[in-house]
């Protein structure tokens, strides 16, 4: 898939204009308002220099947190501002609001290089609905538009979706690098490809697994996701997480998987409470006792999961192993991390957002993998074969 891309844009298209940006801000924040990790914040940096660069004029807009279309103080933007001022090494102005006139009186003042941050969207209840009166309020404060915002590509908001119909709309460097990416797997990936797949809810994979049966040579299952898979064919799985779903549906994939699809050998189980003081034991997935809950994934799954991977060309991974929060059971995760890590020069990487990100920032080895997608439900939903609404507005190329 080729989409009309930033790079389309130079000097003579963007000095003096008002480049409308749609970024990905939803950043974690502790109890202080303080950023706990500004991967999203530093991954925009790319399309947001080259702005600068060709001297226009950048109006940043973004969402954080789901304040519901009401205004919420501890979600306001003045935290990213900041960070972002840090990160350029130049002022980034930030407005109270993201529409109306003080807004539109802000930017008639902007000069050329500046960067101008709207506050949160989603304080307007039009912004989720996609309504055209807030698009076209929106769409008013610039003359073209780019969406640099992968993680929100599955949304079609005023923002992702309504405006790309108003102005000439680009993608950022990011997103076109996620479109490149995602595709690459869907389109040619270099063989064997081998995923892995964790995380607690089977019903937010069931439509990758669907699709990828037919490209993929081998999708490894754990996390609540694998348990499902059990009871389906027939395991007791004790007190493990297992989300309500429809155990037909998981048997007819796990039947068309056949071999394609691996299953864990065992698990690292505690039979009273879930923490960091918990006794643990090790158990085969035939014998987890009725008080057991599963943790996180055992020695021989984790081999057999190394043994796949390590032959792999190209490797996508979405979730994580274990119940990840808490350190003693994220054993299974980490040591994922750092068999992908090692791939390095050997395959092609790719992690699809969320903890699996963390635990690769975490442990210290982003820069060895190929690509860290900065949308978890968004790649998902990619590699599921769903069409994007804030990727199919964009313009091919």
């Amino acid at each position: 898939m080729k989409k009309r891309t930033i790079q389309a844009l130079g000097k003579k298209e963007l000095e003096n204009k008002r480049a409308l940006v749609r970024v990905d801000f939803n950043v974690p924040l502790d109890e202080d308002l303080r950023i706990t990790d500004d991967t999203r914040i530093r991954a925009a940096l790319p399309t947001i220099k080259y702005l600068i660069v060709q001297q226009a004029k950048v109006i940043l807009m973004s969402h954080l947190g789901r304040p519901k279309g009401k205004v919420v103080e501890k979600m306001r933007l003045d935290p990213v501002a900041k960070r972002l001022s840090e990160l350029l090494g130049q002022e980034v102005k930030k407005v109270d609001d993201c529409i109306g006139e003080e807004v539109e009186k802000e930017i008639s003042t902007l000069e050329k290089e500046s960067v101008l941050l709207l506050e949160n969207l989603r304080f307007h209840p039009e912004e989720e609905n996609n309504e055209e009166e807030f698009s076209k309020k929106l769409a008013r404060l610039a003359d073209l538009f780019i969406n640099d915002a992968f993680g929100t590509a599955h949304r079609a908001h005023a923002s992702t979706f309504g405006v790309a119909k108003l102005l000439p709309s680009y993608a950022g460097f990011l997103m076109a690098k996620e479109i490149e990416m995602l595709s690459k797997l869907l389109e040619d990936p270099e063989t064997p490809f081998v995923v892995i797949l964790g995380g607690a809810k089977i019903s937010g994979k069931i439509d990758i697994i669907q699709n990828l049966l037919n490209i993929a040579d081998k999708i490894l299952i754990a996390g609540g996701i694998s348990h499902t898979c059990l009871v389906a064919q027939g395991y007791s799985i004790g007190r493990s997480l297992q989300e309500d779903y429809d155990l037909e549906i998981v048997r007819k994939i796990l039947k068309q998987g056949g071999e394609k699809l691996v299953l864990p050998l065992d698990y690292i189980i505690c039979r009273t409470e879930v923490s960091e003081k918990a006794e643990t034991e090790i158990v085969k997935i035939s014998s987890i006792p009725a008080e057991g809950i599963a943790v996180d994934l055992g020695p021989e799954s984790l081999a057999l999961f190394e043994k796949e991977i390590k032959k792999a060309k190209t490797i996508f991974w979405n979730g994580p192993v274990g119940i990840f929060e808490i350190d003693k059971f994220a054993q299974g995760t980490n040591q994922i991390a750092r068999i992908l890590a090692d791939m390095k020069g050997r395959a092609i990487t790719v992690i699809g957002g969320g903890d699996s990100v963390a635990a690769i920032e975490k442990a210290g080895l982003a820069e060895k993998i190929t690509h860290l997608s900065t949308g978890g439900g968004a790649s998902l939903e990619y590699l599921g074969g769903k069409k994007l609404p804030g990727i199919e507005v964009l313009p091919e190329d």
